[in-house]
């Protein structure tokens, strides 16, 4: 290599070289035999390559001990002993990690280089193995001691075979390289001594260096040139195999030719149109918006290998596209950012009460959260789950919580959902691949902890394509939503840090293991009073803004509000309320807009003229029952509501007959029911043959609907009784519970519900089992005081207070201190 051709490369003023080399490689033989090498001698260290005898060769030296190592020698005699690594990575290697056996160098030329690296022209004379190291600062020195090569003063038949195997291969590689053979040929056919052709060719060889370095170590010259013919043996099947793969790629390049040159022309004409971006621009952009992300550990490894993966492909591939919106996702992902929690306990009491009336356990609940947040910073978000019937305010509350905390808040709703992807994310093997929902909520809140809503939980399905469910499982579990890994992202993402909540219609339909994993607070509904309020201060001022009017056009007494309740709506929430206020704000809307000057007063009377006629009339609610009929009270998943249930009796055989699609738990009830009435008939004054003589027939109106549930046991009995005895029972009186063959009244679910449909109803007193008591304490004071509860134990307790009066003297009723607990 003639190096003083580099235009970057200083030279320094060249030495004389003391021991000039030969063109020969025979005189250079005879010249080494003279040659008189030192016993001690500077090391220069090399990574990735064996130095042979008559190998000249540039070396590059940027190392500090090398740099001293190669002045050391240029000071002397310019012998210098190079020595391979063991391991090319170590960047400053001691006597360990050099091989013992080298070649000794002559230093022909250096050249300084203007980066302050120089670049030595080197000479290969003789092989050497180190005795041992005399010094390592500022360089490597070694006692060396010159390995003596025997000679082959007549070359026997198998050396000569040998010989020629070797130049056969060297020419048969040559020219599957497209290399000509003529010059390099005429050199290998003037070496006779198998040694030296044996070092002649392994220096010209692509070999591993551990290959290279036990040519190097073997001595017998015979044994060197039997290694070299078997890397040149391996070196025939590689180069045959190229030639082969060339011969069939080459069809197929002149097409990539044409499809390469036609995108460069496209890239061209993109650029000078301002429409495109080179390709190592938007690399590099990748590259830095991968740094800036802070990426954990593992994900800035995938993130790296996908990268290199882009960097090596055409940017028009479909393939390449994929990659770069992957790398788009991860950089877009907030893996380090997360919102201040607003944590003035004071402060977020404030706007919970600002924001939403009562629900006074809600907001206990997040008060307690921000409390234990504030004193232990590193805890994990609790998973709530709000469960009520439509229009308590479940979707507005999450708000709410957010706001207070200084959140960002999501919202996913989850209705019809049955594809666990949805979740789960698809993988990117797929066309329009995208992550899960939960790893798009968290991209778009900006941020690793936001507020995350996961509405409508109780009506997620499954089919063929996954159970959501199940998805959700690892989502809403604190102790594995840390490594939470979407199945399009592929790497872990730490979920620990969001405040997940639910809400549902009813826990029925939530499986067991999902619903294990969830903190349940039950919103049931808002008494009339509630009602009034929540009306006078969020809907009414929204409906007078959403409308068009001023606060001044519009004024509502709680009186009116009070009625528009009552015979206008028939709901645990407040939708239909808010539809029935929003109307009454368009029609003085349209009045004021035909001229009309506020303010407008509604009153009473004007409410019939604005919403047409009431829906739900109070003369249905006092009309007298007649026998066989009573009232008792269900649960539904949008509220309470009250049940007539309606027994007759006709003459027949004692048949039993059930309408108004009954499940099977309400028809075992009915049953159990005439069992108790035929237990009981003499105490009760029924004729004890009543079933011989007669058929009787069990009916619940509004047949469409399904009905079941064990609540309507204690109902069908006082029904039952009523319809044998002909005594009608009482218009004003409710009753929920559920009987046992032995005339216990058993507990029921649903409590708070039943009483606001009660309430609702125009009820004044209800009867529930006496082991409910407790459910009282969810029910507000005003609430209470507008309804009697009377606990019941036995069934036999039922039937007085069914036919007694509201105005008769009381029996059984509840101790004024429960009422008010």
């Amino acid at each position: 290599m003639n190096i003083e051709n580099d235009p970057k490369a200083h030279l320094l003023p060249e030495e004389p070289v003391e021991h000039p080399v030969s063109e020969d490689p025979a005189a250079q033989g005879q010249e080494q035999a003279k040659l008189d090498i030192p016993a001690v001698l500077p090391v220069l260290p090399v990574r990735d390559i064996v130095v042979f005898n008559y190998m000249i060769l540039p070396l590059f030296v940027g190392r500090e001990k090398s740099v001293a190592a190669v002045d050391a020698a240029l000071n002397s005699n310019r012998y210098i002993l190079i020595l391979t690594q063991k391991d090319e990575k170590v960047d400053e290697p001691g006597p360990a990690d050099l091989h013992l056996t080298g070649t000794v160098g002559m230093i022909m030329r250096m050249l300084k280089m203007p980066d302050g690296r120089l670049k030595v022209l080197v000479q290969g004379l003789t092989r050497a193995r180190v005795r041992n190291f005399s010094r390592t600062d500022p360089h490597l020195e070694a006692l060396v001691e010159v390995i003596e090569e025997g000679e082959y003063k007549e070359v026997g038949v198998n050396e000569e075979a040998m010989m020629r195997a070797a130049r056969e291969q060297s020419e048969k590689i040559l020219t599957l390289r497209g290399i000509s053979a003529s010059d390099i040929m005429s050199v290998l056919n003037s070496v006779n001594e198998p040694g030296r052709l044996a070092d002649l060719i392994a220096s010209n060889l692509r070999m591993k260096v551990e290959d290279a370095q036990k040519i190097l170590e073997t001595v017998d010259p015979l044994e060197r040139l039997e290694l070299v013919n078997t890397q040149l043996n391996k070196e025939v099947e590689v180069a045959s195999m190229q030639a082969k793969i060339q011969t069939m790629a080459k069809e197929g390049m002149d097409k990539a030719q044409k499809d390469f040159f036609l995108r460069e022309q496209m890239k061209a004409i993109r650029k000078e149109l301002g429409e495109g971006q080179d390709e190592s621009e938007e690399l590099d952009e990748l590259r830095q918006a991968l740094e800036k992300a802070g990426l954990p550990k593992e994900v800035k490894t995938e993130a790296d290998k996908q990268l290199k993966r882009l960097s090596s492909m055409h940017p028009d591939s479909s393939e390449a596209s994929v990659i770069r919106t992957y790398l788009d996702w991860l950089t877009d992902l907030p893996w380090k950012k997360l919102s201040k929690d607003r944590l003035d306990i004071k402060a977020a009491h404030a706007i919970l009460q600002d924001d939403h009336y009562g629900l006074e356990k809600v907001k206990e609940r997040i008060l307690e959260y921000l409390s234990v947040r504030k004193l232990n910073p590193k805890m994990k978000g609790p998973i709530l789950c709000f469960v009520g019937p439509p229009g308590v305010g479940k979707t507005s509350l999450g708000r709410s919580i957010a706001r207070s905390l200084g959140r960002k808040f999501v919202r996913m709703s989850l209705g019809g959902m049955r594809d666990e992807a949805e979740i789960r994310g698809h993988r990117r093997t797929y066309i329009g691949a995208l992550p899960g929902r939960i790893i798009q909520s968290i991209k778009s809140a900006g941020t690793r902890n936001p507020v995350i809503m996961l509405d409508e939980i109780d009506k997620v399905g499954s089919d063929y394509r996954g159970d959501p469910t199940s998805a959700l499982l690892e989502v809403l579990d604190p102790e594995q939503n840390f490594s939470f890994q979407d199945h399009y992202l592929g790497v872990p993402f730490d979920l620990s840090k969001v405040m997940f909540i639910c809400t549902a219609n009813m826990l029925d339909t939530i499986p067991g293991p999902l619903l294990d994993r969830m903190e349940v607070i039950r919103i049931p509904g808002y008494t009339e009073q509630e009602k009034v309020k929540i009306a006078r201060k969020y809907l009414l001022p929204r409906q007078v803004k959403e409308n068009g009017l001023k606060k001044a056009d519009m004024e509502m007494t709680d009186a009116v509000l009070a009625k528009v309740i009552r015979e206008y709506t028939r709901e645990a929430g407040l939708r239909n309320l808010e539809r029935e206020v929003g109307s009454i704000a368009r029609k003085l809307a349209r009045k004021k807009a035909e001229g009309e000057k506020g303010p407008f007063k509604v009153t009473a009377k004007l409410v019939p003229k604005l919403l047409g006629i009431p829906r739900f009339l109070e003369e249905e609610k006092e009309r007298e029952l007649p026998p066989g009929v009573a009232v008792g009270l269900a649960w539904t998943p949008v509220g309470g509501e009250i049940l007539h249930i309606e027994v007759t009796t006709m003459p027949g055989k004692g048949a039993l007959i059930m309408t108004g699609k009954l499940g099977e738990v309400m028809k075992e009830s009915a049953q159990a029911a005439l069992s108790y009435a035929r237990a009981k008939s003499e105490k009760l004054g029924i004729d004890p043959a009543f079933l011989e003589k007669r058929d009787i027939h069990i009916h619940i109106p509004a047949g469409a609907t399904p009905k079941d549930g064990p609540s309507a046991g204690v109902t069908l009995v006082t029904a039952l009784i009523s319809a044998l005895t002909n005594t009608p029972i009482c218009n004003d009186i409710a009753m929920t519970g559920e009987i046992s063959l032995r005339g216990r009244v058993l507990p029921v679910g649903g409590i708070k519900e039943k009483i606001l449909a009660a309430v609702s109803a125009g009820m004044k007193r209800v009867l529930i089992p006496a082991r409910n008591e407790k459910d009282l304490a969810d029910i507000p004071a005003d609430l209470r005081g507008r309804i009697k509860v009377k606990f019941i134990e036995q069934i036999d307790e039922v039937w007085p207070l069914a036919c007694a009066r509201e105005d008769a003297p009381e029996a059984h009723d509840a101790p004024q201190s429960k009422a008010s607990h």
